[in-house]
């Protein structure tokens, strides 16, 4: 409804290998409470605090995620909320866009320091392929990780996907006693040519064959989040977007709510902005006139959106909504 080209959503996979649309790896009692146990006597309840890894999706599917992130405060609260899978989405798209122009950014939440939290690397790519595969988005996803693995893996099993190298701080620090960070999959940094870190990460992505590199918009080590302030770090720079589109990349920095950071960004180069508040930049957008995409029928899209709410209430598979 608010005119945003791509939807990014975060992927978990559940016990009994559900792909399920979660961002992180434990259901977190600030998004979740606990309803009932799936079946009697369940030693596995309660559910939060416990990771998705762990749970089945019937376990799952008996969470209550509807608290208020405060954080988002002018979230809108939708009561009895459940976690939904990635083909319950595929599902609500297909009512809510019904000639499948919306693009996904489809992040894969795998642990590339503590494994046993999350599923392997293959079985990420492989049950999320599936789905991919058979939506009617196939040709409309970017898969996109902190964990160059599995953009490694995905390219190999299906060299046509859109892959994206997300990139921050914390995913480029070589831990004590390694010799390459875990997250990179066994890319050396030192090993490329460059003279500042940003074309170096340039090269890194386009060597593992990333179509696009999406970096982290500010530094982690900044003390602000003002671009104005001389004690603001910015991670993504005018080098790295300029190599980057030297080798081809397309950059599309994330997660960017302030419009002097927009504007900062704008004039780097980049090709794209992930935000939380697309009507907002939409707006922005607009005044500078730069094209835009169009709005979504706001009466098709809260219908489809009821629609979904009930099948997740009642469980049913598939659901259409006549338009």
């Amino acid at each position: 409804m608010d005119g945003s080209t791509t939807l990014e959503l975060d992927n978990g996979i559940t016990k009994d290998e559900v792909v399920v649309i979660w961002h992180d790896e434990v259901i977190l009692a600030s998004k979740c409470r606990d309803t009932r146990p799936a079946f009697p006597d369940d030693p596995a309840y309660p559910y939060v605090g416990k990771l998705v890894a762990k749970l089945t999706l019937s376990q799952i599917k008996t969470l209550d995620c509807s608290k208020r992130q405060q954080e988002f405060p002018h979230q809108l609260v939708y009561p009895g909320t459940r976690i939904s899978t990635l083909q319950e989405l595929f599902d609500f798209l297909d009512c809510a866009d019904p000639h499948h122009h919306v693009l996904l950014n489809i992040e894969s939440k795998i642990d590339a320091i503590r494994p046993n939290r999350t599923h392997d690397v293959k079985t990420f790519v492989r049950n999320q392929h599936g789905l991919f595969f058979n939506s009617h988005y196939y040709r409309s996803i970017t898969y996109q990780s902190f964990d160059w693995r599995t953009l490694i893996e995905m390219k190999h099993l299906d060299p046509t996907i859109t892959t994206s190298a997300l990139v921050t701080d914390p995913s480029i620090i070589v831990p004590k006693g390694a010799t390459v960070s875990p997250w990179l999959g066994g890319v050396d940094l030192t090993k490329f040519d460059g003279a500042t870190l940003g074309e170096r990460i340039a090269r890194a992505a386009h060597f593992i064959e990333a179509d696009i590199l999406s970096p982290s918009a500010t530094s982690e080590f900044s003390t602000t989040s003002d671009p104005e302030s001389r004690d603001y770090i910015s991670f993504t720079t005018p080098e790295m977007v300029k190599f980057a589109h030297e080798l081809g990349l397309v950059v599309k920095p994330w997660t960017v709510n302030r419009l002097n950071i927009v504007q900062q960004l704008v004039d780097m180069g980049v090709d794209g902005i992930i935000t939380d508040s697309p009507n907002v930049l939409r707006r922005w957008a607009q005044q500078h006139k730069l094209s835009v995409a169009p709005r979504y029928p706001k009466y098709r899209v809260l219908a489809c959106l009821e629609k979904h709410r009930q099948v997740l209430r009642e469980g049913i598979d598939k659901y259409t909504l006549a338009t």
